[in-house]
């Protein structure tokens, strides 16, 4: 079965052309950062109005770089929630349009699902390996989200949140101190470019929720923490003390990471660690990831760099199973901006709740369009 994928969540603009299995044909990203840049984080507005202008043309190249025509594909896969409202509903009308001429099945897909099935991708020339096994922990970091799954089946219904963050995401975090130090946007590659050359040691910073008894993140205080420093001390002018500043804070980020996901691994006695998000590309994570994971005996997944930030074929494996899992269902795909897995923390100050498991969807999952419909 060949999937169009298609992601529209943010501030990219993806289309791809995936097999059911996970081979990736095609996998084009039109990013948008030129246009966000100069406001220091995305606008929705604009990114809507991005989405409507790129569209067209990322398919066209998604194919083309396929070899194939729209005739030949099977199904359509489109992320429908969570993400900014007005830039979902231009992927999921387009994607709901293309099916109806088509005369194919369309899919609703939850972005954060999507990421935790991107480490089942497999891209054209790179080194061959083994798929996750079941079942498996998964951390999730990006720039909307940071949590931590338990992940026993190939459906949203199988995932179970086991803690994240309270306030900020990890992403979020490093694009709010990037700003407070001047670097510019997104801040999250800035930084870990710094911090490569930096020595953290050398500027205390507090460590962010340190507790081992909750697997649940908090990035405010760490975030705090920076901006009183520098309201201290001020920007720093010397290179090498900015390089310093952002080598702590990486490392204060990186450190609770990799101990709360070793961590819920260990507890939850699973052998295999995966990790995905945008803040999965950062090069601190991934080596200290890499070290830990191999200290305790666990294996560790990391997708390529390409598949860790947004993007559209890991939307189109994730619909693939949805539809190989109920390939007769005909509702409607819809727009939500609230994720189907399940939850547990609370945000805010406060004890965590109990966990709810992911809310079932017939009305906004999953759809097979037809001109009689």
């Amino acid at each position: 079965m060949l999937i169009l994928g298609i992601e529209t969540s943010c501030d990219e603009t993806a289309a791809a052309v995936v097999r059911h299995d996970g081979e990736v044909l095609s996998d084009v990203v039109h990013s948008q950062i030129a246009v966000h840049e100069p406001f220091g984080g995305v606008v929705p507005e604009l990114a809507s109005r991005n989405h409507l202008t790129n569209l067209r043309p990322v398919l066209t190249q998604a194919l083309s770089d396929a070899d194939l025509g729209l005739n030949q594909i099977d199904a359509i896969a489109v992320t429908c929630r969570p993400g900014l409202s007005g830039a979902l509903l231009v992927g999921i009308e387009v994607a709901k349009g293309l099916a109806w001429s088509l005369q194919v099945p369309v899919v609703g897909v939850d972005h954060l699902f999507g990421h935790l099935m991107a480490a089942f991708l497999r891209f054209p020339n790179s080194p061959p390996s083994s798929p996750p096994s079941l079942p498996f922990v998964a951390l999730l970091a990006s720039g909307g989200h940071t949590a931590i799954y338990r992940v026993d089946g190939l459906s949203t219904r199988q995932v179970l949140e086991l803690g994240a963050t309270r306030d900020d995401a990890a992403g979020e975090a490093f694009d709010k101190v990037a700003k407070l130090l001047g670097l510019g946007y997104p801040g999250g590659p800035i930084i870990d470019r710094l911090a490569a050359s930096g020595d953290g040691s050398v500027i205390a910073l507090s460590r962010p929720m340190p507790q081992r008894n909750t697997l649940d993140f908090s990035f405010s205080g760490l975030k705090t923490n920076v901006r009183r420093w520098v309201e201290q001390h001020g920007r720093p002018s010397d290179d090498q003390r900015l390089r310093d500043l952002c080598a702590a804070f990486q490392s204060r980020v990186v450190e609770v990471l990799t101990k709360k996901t070793i961590h819920a691994a260990l507890r939850e006695g699973v052998s295999t660690i995966v990790v995905g998000g945008g803040v999965a590309a950062n090069h601190g994570l991934r080596g200290a990831l890499g070290t830990a994971t191999a200290a305790a005996g666990l294996r560790l997944l990391v997708p390529e760099m390409r598949a860790c930030t947004d993007n559209a074929a890991m939307i189109g494996f994730a619909g693939a199973l949805g539809l190989l899992a109920e390939p007769g269902d005909q509702t409607a795909v819809t727009m939500s901006p609230h994720t189907l897995l399940s939850t547990v923390t609370r945000k805010g100050r406060g004890r965590r709740g109990e966990p709810t498991r992911p809310r079932t969807a017939p009305k906004h999952n999953r759809a097979r369009t037809r001109p009689e419909d």
